[in-house]
């Protein structure tokens, strides 16, 4: 039998497949969360559709764990940890020109070499930062 966490990332990864889809076909720009994102908050290109779309992010995960509960996770406590955590993820996918919805959803199903390119990256610096963290200082 499958577990439930498998059942549950399929779901999710069928969803997020399923809007940048729909994003595409309704809108005909690329799903790139970070990029929508960055267009409200510098205002660079701020619509009713990105806020729309940013408040989907935040309360789909809400109304999920309203309903069924709130998963448990391994999320640290320190807080300075998550701002320093947060502002490299930022800076990175700025430097990157996009993030993994972007790049990794959109740009892999395109077969786009630079989306693979970025999303192979994204993976490798993820694991060696976890691995450091982890177990080199001990942080996490």
């Amino acid at each position: 039998m499958i577990p439930m966490d498998w059942i549950l990332g399929l779901i999710g990864g069928l969803m997020i497949g399923s809007a940048a889809a729909i994003y595409l076909l309704v809108s005909g720009r690329i799903m790139g969360a970070s990029g929508i994102l960055g267009g409200l908050v510098d205002l660079s290109s701020p619509s009713l559709e990105k806020a729309v779309f940013v408040a989907g992010l935040v309360a789909a995960p809400l109304a999920y764990g309203m309903i069924w509960g709130f998963p448990q996770t391994n999320l640290t406590a320190d807080t300075s940890l998550l701002i320093i955590a947060g502002l490299f993820v930022g800076i990175g996918t700025r430097m990157a020109n996009g993030c993994t919805s972007g790049h990794g959803v959109c740009g892999i199903s395109r077969f786009s070499v630079r989306g693979i390119t970025a999303t192979v990256t994204f993976l490798f610096f993820g694991a060696l930062a976890m691995y450091v963290l982890r177990h080199v200082l001990g942080v996490i």
